[in-house]
């Protein structure tokens, strides 16, 4: 049982002071950044615009990233307060930084969590910009880095240049809750900072608890992230032993999410043509001066009419789009490593055809760069007679931003659950069970709603 579940936040921007900030930016201050000098002159660029955003108050850290981590701003390991004086002497000493070598983004990230363990912002956050390869790995191992750091804080990593890797930086964003992207151009950088780092200001909810509840006889299946980006929550699921997992999202402002969650149950002597309920999801968690809406029900109809049992949730079968997308994608950088160029055609016209039905435009910019597009919604391609890994690299990277998707029918109106003001489910007078609130029978005990007042 497939079903994709919208979270929205509404009115966040009034919780001002509900939550506060404290911002780690890492640069990357490898031999690879000196050229061209205009994308270490971007990179500084942009933790300068980042800088001067800060809200007076906010305790900040700058992190020179090499094949070790230093600070670039205070000189000691500690988090300074954001004022006038202190913004204008951290901006100078980024605009001094010298580049010289290697890449070890794990003690990056080391160094950014133990400067933000010592924080009592509820939010905190690191921005990271990188143009190379995670080439010194057995220094602070990745992966051990990540399991250190997940919870702790939300890493928004960025490439930049054309030697980056799209599977670190989405790994380490997936990982810490954060977004994974780049920029073509070294210019656009600093805009990019920009935005983000206002967006980072507006989130004024530190989490947000999700609980999924299975009824006995179903279980979860998995559950994940699916917009704006595709993120696996797997390791921010907490079993309670009930049926139920919590997954913990991180950093809210005023926007909607959306969720896919996959519960399997045994039809076996089960009621027909009859809505029951295999669970329910419900925000479990976040600030006492929210309001939360109603458990909403995962509700299954099992029948045996063939017609009936083909259909596909419009929204089930957008966001399965953008996994197959995914998917093709990367088979077709595996195609072009291998250098098998028509393999990597078929696939490449595979990934046109589904861009366009998903009107992903983005997707499609960054494919043109690699075919010449004869019939977009055939799939019909030619491929460019030069290649370049690094599109592929935008291309992966892209792929993770998924496109809005259609709206969910009625009830199940994000508007009505964003603001509390839906049920969506009745309680059994016998059992206290919750279920439909069109439902004949309770899912708990099976009491007939429709033959007892």
């Amino acid at each position: 049982m497939h079903a994709i579940l919208t979270v929205k936040v509404s009115g966040a921007a009034g919780l001002s002071g509900a939550a506060g900030l404290a911002e780690v930016l890492v640069v990357d201050c490898s031999d690879s950044m000196t050229w061209p000098q205009s994308k270490f002159r971007a990179a500084k660029n942009a933790t300068a615009a980042a800088l001067r955003l800060l809200p007076d108050g906010t305790r900040f850290a700058v992190v020179k990233g090499t094949h070790v981590a230093e600070m670039a701003y205070p000189d000691t390991a500690s988090m300074p307060v954001a004022g006038p004086d202190r913004r204008a002497a951290a901006q100078e000493r980024v605009h001094g930084l010298v580049a010289s070598g290697g890449t070890a983004i794990g003690t990056w990230l080391d160094l950014s969590r133990e400067l933000l363990d010592g924080q009592a912002a509820p939010i905190r956050h690191v921005l990271l910009v990188t143009d190379g390869k995670n080439e010194h790995d057995e220094q602070r191992p990745l992966d051990e880095v990540l399991a250190a750091c997940e919870g702790r804080f939300i890493c928004d990593a960025w490439g930049i240049g054309d030697g980056w890797n799209a599977h670190e930086l989405i790994r380490i964003a997936s990982r810490l809750h954060g977004k994974a992207d780049a920029v073509r151009e070294e210019s656009q950088l600093p805009v990019a900072y920009e935005k983000l780092m206002r967006d980072m200001l507006a989130k004024a909810i530190p989490e947000l608890r999700i609980r999924v509840t299975a009824m006995p006889g179903a279980q979860i299946r998995f559950f994940k992230q699916v917009y704006p980006t595709e993120m696996d929550l797997a390791n921010s699921g907490h079993p309670s032993g009930d049926g139920s997992v919590e997954y913990t999202t991180r950093a809210w402002g005023d926007e909607f999410r959306r969720y896919h969650v996959c519960l399997s149950a045994d039809p076996a002597d089960q009621l027909r043509e009859e809505d029951l309920q295999l669970g329910f999801v419900e925000v479990a968690a976040g600030s006492a001066r929210l309001r939360y809406p109603e458990p909403v029900p995962i509700v299954v109809q099992w029948t045996d009419d063939p017609v009936a049992a083909t259909r596909t949730d419009r929204q089930v079968d957008h966001f399965d789009q953008c996994e197959q997308l995914a998917r093709t994608v990367e088979r077709a950088y595996q195609a072009f490593r291998s250098k098998d160029r028509e393999q990597a055609r078929q696939e490449l016209g595979t990934a046109v055809a589904l861009a366009h039905q998903l009107r992903d435009d983005r997707q499609l910019r960054q494919l043109a760069r690699l075919v010449d597009i004869v019939d977009g919604p055939a799939g019909r391609v030619r491929l460019r007679a030069e290649l370049a890994d690094i599109d592929f690299q935008h291309l992966i990277t892209a792929s993770t931003h998924s496109t809005y998707g259609p709206d969910p029918e009625p009830p199940y109106d994000p508007g009505d659950f964003g603001s509390g003001g839906s049920t969506a489910t009745r309680s059994c007078p016998d059992c206290d069970a919750l279920s439909p609130a069109h439902a004949g029978h309770c899912t708990g005990c099976g009491r007939g709603f429709r033959e007892r007042p």
